[in-house]
């Protein structure tokens, strides 16, 4: 038994060094098959990583406060670009009453938008946010310079910013920007804060970002009288769920929307919304998955044309194995081993190649700043070596039957 496997693979072995040009270009349909399954799954995980790593550090106390009504596993209508005008001052300083929402330690609500930054022949377009003076308590940000702004600078609709970390070396560079002034959009700002460096969170880059006072956004900027959204701090994570049905009561209450209807606002913890974001990243990753595998198909019907040519090529060789008593069963395992092995082969160095460009990629991002972790499980190497063995069997099988089937006296007389 031994002895047929070893000449079977030995035999399969010969005919494909014969034809070593031919080889290598049906393997190579495999090859990038294979690499694109490792590089879309790693790259995605990595992905996947970094957004939701971005999202937990905004903090597992936070309640996000969206205008507009989502249901409560998918995205938001703000999510599309679609402006709701539901939410207002009022609704925050209605739900920072500890009467009203005895949990809520700090809330800051939030109008965005994006303008040209100027300072002498530096210029750069800018997102900008326009927040309550509590954002530093909501989101436990650091001045690494100066001060944030206080309430009676937001309700005297004041010019007064300030910078990211990042931001402010940009227009400034080496200077103390404290006190200086700059302008954004149509508008002149006084320099009264920066920063400490954050990185990346939630989607945003703090650190390459301007803070101006809510009024100031909202009025002087964007002339909108409402928000586009609110982020609320709870005192403890074990109280997110009954804060979270505190401010769905008072905002039904205060927006008059009666027993039955629908809301005009929602209400998202920062855990809810990292299982949202878990699950679409997921089913985008496993999407792509399926597109790269359309490769890998077209390389199976490569190595079932191959073997099908070789077939043709060697039907009087398989007469005479016949002829000398060699069984079906033998021709069957020459053709289905020599299958495998090129799937085999062509899966190792897909896998090389994956692993290379993922690596790469990953150096490549992380040196643009992003915490971006090279990810590669034992798991996606394993089912890549699955899938090779898959591949040759299914595509192995129609050639090996065709060759068993080959009698040996029509064999012997074929030219």
């Amino acid at each position: 038994m031994i002895r047929r496997f070893l000449l079977t693979w030995k035999l399969a072995w010969a005919n494909m060094m014969a034809t070593k040009t031919r080889t290598f270009l049906t393997m190579l349909g495999i090859v990038i098959g294979i690499a694109s399954v490792m590089i879309v799954m790693s790259i995605g995980s990595s992905a996947q990583s970094l957004i939701l790593d971005q999202v937990r550090n905004v903090g597992s106390n936070l309640v996000i406060i969206l205008p507009g009504e989502s249901n409560e596993d998918g995205p938001p209508a703000v999510a599309f670009g679609i402006a709701v005008t539901t939410l207002t001052n009022d609704d925050v300083e209605a739900i920072a009453k500890k009467e009203n929402v005895p949990h809520a330690e700090a809330i800051s609500g939030y109008a965005v938008g994006s303008a040209i930054a100027q300072y002498k022949n530096n210029s750069f377009s800018v997102n900008f946010n326009g927040t309550s003076p509590a954002y530093v308590d909501v989101e436990t940000a650091e001045i690494a310079k100066g001060r944030y702004f206080t309430d009676a600078e937001n309700e005297s609709v004041a010019r007064v910013a300030v910078l990211g970390f990042k931001r402010a070396e940009d227009l400034f560079g080496t200077s103390d920007p404290i006190g200086k002034r700059f302008s954004l959009g149509n508008f002149t700002f006084r320099v009264v804060g920066v920063l400490g460096e954050r990185g990346s969170v939630a989607f945003s880059n703090p650190d390459s970002e301007i803070f101006i006072p809510l009024e100031t956004s909202q009025r002087l900027m964007l002339g909108i009288d409402y928000l586009t959204y609110a982020r609320m701090k709870v005192d403890e994570e074990k109280n997110i769920d009954i804060t979270k049905a505190d401010v769905t009561k008072l905002l039904r209450s205060r927006h008059d929307i009666d027993p039955g209807e629908g809301n005009d606002f929602s209400v998202r913890s920062a855990a809810a919304a990292l299982d949202i974001l878990k699950g679409v990243t997921d089913a985008l990753r496993y999407f792509l998955v399926g597109v790269a595998s359309v490769a890998l198909l077209v390389g199976g019907v490569g190595v079932m044309n191959i073997l099908l040519i070789s077939l043709k090529q060697r039907v009087r060789d398989i007469g005479l194995r016949k002829a000398l008593g060699a069984l079906n069963g033998d021709i069957f395992a020459q053709f289905l081993t020599e299958a495998i092995f090129l799937s085999f082969v062509g899966t190792v160095i897909g896998v090389i190649v994956g692993v290379i460009v993922t690596y790469i990629v990953a150096i490549i991002v992380q040196g643009l700043g992003y915490n971006w972790p090279f990810l590669l499980t034992m798991s996606s190497v394993g089912i890549a070596f699955l899938i090779s063995l898959a591949i040759g069997v299914i595509f192995g099988l129609y050639p090996a039957k065709k060759a068993v089937k080959i009698p040996p006296t029509e064999a012997l007389r074929y030219e």
